[in-house]
Order: C-alpha cells, then sequence, then structure tokens
C-alpha cells in the first residue's frame, strides 16, 4: 500500500528528481524509491549491518502463540463489553 510523505526539498534536487523522471521515462515515485534503496543498501554494506542479524530472535516470546491469541481475545471482548453493560 502506498503511503503520502511530505517534504520540504531544495528546488534544484526538485527538477533533478523530474528531469530523471523524465530522461528514463518513470515517475518521480520511482525515481525516489531506487533512491533510498540504493542508498540504504550503500550503508548496509558500509557499516555490515544485517537485518536479519540486528532482528533474530525479536519473535521469541515466555507465551505461546495461543496464549497471546487468547490474551488479545479478552482484551477485545473486555473492551467490547464496557459499552455494553
Amino acid at each position: 500500500m502506498d503511503k503520502i510523505f511530505s517534504a520540504r526539498l531544495d528546488e534544484s534536487i526538485v527538477h533533478r528528481i523530474s528531469n530523471l523522471a523524465r530522461q528514463l521515462n518513470t515517475s518521480k515515485k520511482q525515481i525516489i524509491e531506487k533512491a533510498i534503496l540504493l542508498f540504504a543498501s550503500k550503508i548496509e554494506n558500509e557499516h555490515n549491518t544485517d537485518v536479519f542479524k540486528q532482528t533474530f530472535g525479536s519473535w521469541h516470546r515466555k507465551e505461546s502463540a495461543d496464549q497471546l491469541v487468547k490474551k488479545a481475545r479478552d482484551i477485545f471482548n473486555n473492551s467490547m463489553h464496557r459499552y455494553v453493560d
């Protein structure tokens, strides 16, 4: 799903994005998305960062999936009773 993103940019950058889009016969959105992906890739390579290494194990929890689902449902159901009672 696309989201709207707003930022103030120098006028020369805006013109450069427009010119690139025109030259490559593509959208400004694609130019910006590709530029961000390339920049992120470059930074990750320079700093030897790996998203999987950084987040490995973050999904491990003390409770089981069944316990988490039950807890979430209980909270939801209690919030609904608040308006019914």
